[in-house]
């Protein structure tokens, strides 16, 4: 029998949604360097337990959100999302020895040869655009290689599958679909997690690229607004895209409502009539932080995460899912709650009977081709 550690270590290993520049990154003093402790600090990345846990290669989200849709709002949070990517730029340098920033899939391959970890930028949540379509370039000009289009709320590019006010655009706006076909030009993957069901099918209609769905679940194993269904799963797969995985315990497992979404909601709402200033943002991170302890997360294990995996593969087929954990950004489940657990996922897997080629799609593969095919 392969040994789990070993056939680990041999695979090309992508995780497509962290949102450590945002948690971690810009913490004063925070050392990416240095091996920290989730338990004392909630962080659940840093370069020794990348290294630990074999991971290859991450995508880096510069996460924005999303406030006033205002010239002063798009201005605010624009300063805001170049101030992360700098931010995560310098951090790359200052260790340069065990990771660097990655362009192109070929690149995830060449660093993972040198025995360093590669890191890929994208934005999650496309208010940080505003409405100008020359943002879209400015961001790939700074190594942004992945555009997702919403977070919780509808912006000026699509409707969220979250947003409590419902739908604005019935699914991607004007907008929309002209940065879609910027990034279809310039090279970038299209990412349709957080959308609406109706924003995805035009996605999927417009795009000339395969889409990828960088954290998100399937419907059919917990039914959250979040994941999605298998009719859109089948049309997904037929398109070349790729559904990676999430590990946020809401969307892993069914959860009975206890007032979490009413509370996230009304804290959203009230910032989308702000301009986002760094006051704002810490009495935001603050406000979420005493939800998250009101409304703890669900009981989510390793088990019940592999159950989304296996349910996508037989629905979409093996070419068509990978892994997205969702961490520093609320993802994490028993046996799977920081980068350096990775290997017991492989170990699941190869338990469950999963071939090495299999596991290669799963982790990577699947991933590479679909960056490839957007750059091309």
């Amino acid at each position: 029998m392969t040994d789990p550690a070993a056939l680990h270590s041999r695979l090309f290993k992508i995780d497509t949604h962290i949102d450590t520049p945002t948690a971690s990154l810009l913490r004063a003093g925070w050392d990416f360097g240095a091996r920290h402790v989730t338990a004392a600090d909630h962080s659940q990345c840093d370069l020794p337990r990348m290294e630990s846990g074999g991971i290859d290669a991450m995508v880096f989200a510069v996460f924005s959100a999303q406030a006033a849709r205002t010239p002063a709002g798009f201005a605010a949070v624009q300063e805001q999302a170049f101030k992360v990517v700098a931010r995560t730029h310098e951090v790359i340098r200052q260790n340069a020895g065990r990771c660097a920033l990655a362009l192109s899939a070929a690149d995830g391959l060449k660093l993972k040869a040198e025995g360093r970890r590669a890191i890929y930028l994208s934005i999650e949540n496309s208010y940080s655009l505003g409405r100008d379509l020359g943002s879209v370039r400015r961001f790939f000009d700074q190594g942004v290689r992945m555009v997702g289009l919403t977070h919780m709320l509808n912006n000026d590019l699509a409707d969220s599958s979250t947003d409590p006010r419902g739908t604005e655009w019935g699914g991607l706006s004007p907008f929309g679909r002209e940065v879609v076909r910027e990034c279809n030009r310039l090279g970038l993957v299209v990412d349709a997690s957080h959308t609406s069901d109706q924003a995805l099918v035009d996605l999927l209609q417009c795009s000339k690229a395969p889409v990828i769905l960088s954290h998100s679940g399937c419907r059919a194993v917990c039914d959250h607004p979040r994941n999605i269904g298998d009719d859109l799963l089948r049309s997904l797969a037929a398109k070349g895209g790729v559904i990676q995985i999430n590990a946020l315990p809401i969307a892993v497992v069914d959860t009975p409502e206890d007032g979490r979404t009413a509370a996230l909601s009304a804290v959203l709402l009230k910032l989308a009539d702000t301009v986002l200033t760094p006051e704002v943002l810490t009495a935001t991170g603050k406000e979420w932080q005493r939800i998250d302890a009101a409304y703890p997360n669900p009981t989510a294990t390793l088990d019940d995460y592999v159950r989304h995996i296996e349910h996508a593969v037989r629905v979409a087929g093996i070419d068509h899912v990978g892994v997205g954990c969702d961490f520093d950004g609320g993802g994490g489940v028993s046996g799977l709650n920081d980068v350096g657990e990775y290997p017991n996922l492989t170990a699941a897997l190869a338990a469950r009977g999963w071939s090495e080629a299999d596991l290669a799609k799963l982790w990577g593969e699947n991933t590479r081709r679909l960056l490839a095919a957007a750059r091309a």
